[in-house]
């Protein structure tokens, strides 16, 4: 499967400000991090799920964008039923691995949570330019202006750093270094191939590094930026909705008799 890395322009979340979409995470992420019950979560996946469909992303570029996150709840949740706490019947006890009731809600939570944290930022930032994030990090949120750039050009080389695999690939089958015989083989192959990678980026960025700094990127003085970055009406609107879903994700859990407070434990 192929990760796209550019960014999905032209929707309505799109044109929306990245910091404000920042928020919106933050906002969502906070809410669901002081319980760990499977209500709260449940809810605040299906709610995005919905807002979803105004983000600009076909169905086959949102599974393709968010498979990573499906998996890692899956797994997560797979791991935490089988080694989480014990409580209620069990069903399966062999070794280290102790499946309960207990373990089986932590496990269905812990999945859901996962989806409910990770999809928002995936879907949302697929939707932001770099460039205008760190406009966004640097004239709204005052960030040092040689860390927002030299993190915009390294975020830059990553679409190059993927051609250069693919490149690496067709030149290593040119001559004859082609993708058969058995795991070790493949597995030695991945490895020079990934050496080969790792020296090509430390040059491509020891060069990026000297020509940024004699153009003036690491000058101490006052930058000006060529294109403004400002919160407008539709920030405010998608700030609000993600206080909404968090609301209503809490809501839901509290009437549920399920909303349990981390920090009261602790």
């Amino acid at each position: 499967m192929t990760i796209s890395v550019q960014p999905v322009l032209g929707s309505a979340a799109a044109r929306l400000n990245p910091v404000a979409k920042m928020a919106a995470v933050l906002i969502q992420t906070l809410a669901l991090l002081t319980s760990i019950d499977w209500v709260s979560a449940a809810v605040a996946v299906s709610l995005n799920l919905i807002l979803f469909a105004w983000a600009g992303l076909s169905w086959a570029e949102f599974w393709k964008r968010t498979f990573p996150v499906w998996l890692a709840g899956l797994l997560a949740g797979l791991t935490t039923s089988l080694y989480g706490r014990v409580s209620g019947q069990t069903y399966l006890d062999i070794w280290f691995i102790h499946v309960s009731d207990g373990s089986i809600a932590l496990g269905l939570a812990t999945s859901l949570r996962v989806l409910a944290i990770g999809l928002p930022g995936v879907v949302l930032f697929a939707t932001t330019d770099p460039t205008d994030l760190a406009d966004g990090l640097a004239q709204i949120l005052r960030l040092p202006a040689r860390f927002v750039l030299g993190g915009l050009a390294g975020v830059r080389l990553v679409g190059l750093f993927l051609d250069d695999w693919r490149q690496l690939s067709l030149a290593r089958r040119a001559r004859g270094v082609a993708d058969t015989g058995n795991w070790l083989d493949r597995l030695k192959r991945f490895a020079g191939q990934a050496f080969a990678l790792f020296v090509l980026s430390i040059r491509r960025g020891s060069k990026l590094a000297t020509a940024m700094e004699a153009k003036g990127f690491g000058s101490s003085s006052v930058r000006t930026w060529a294109r403004p970055s400002q919160l407008r009406r539709g920030d405010l609107l998608i700030v609000v909705l993600a206080v909404a879903v968090a609301a209503a994700a809490i809501a839901s859990a509290v009437a549920a008799g399920t909303w349990v407070f981390l920090l009261r434990n602790t």
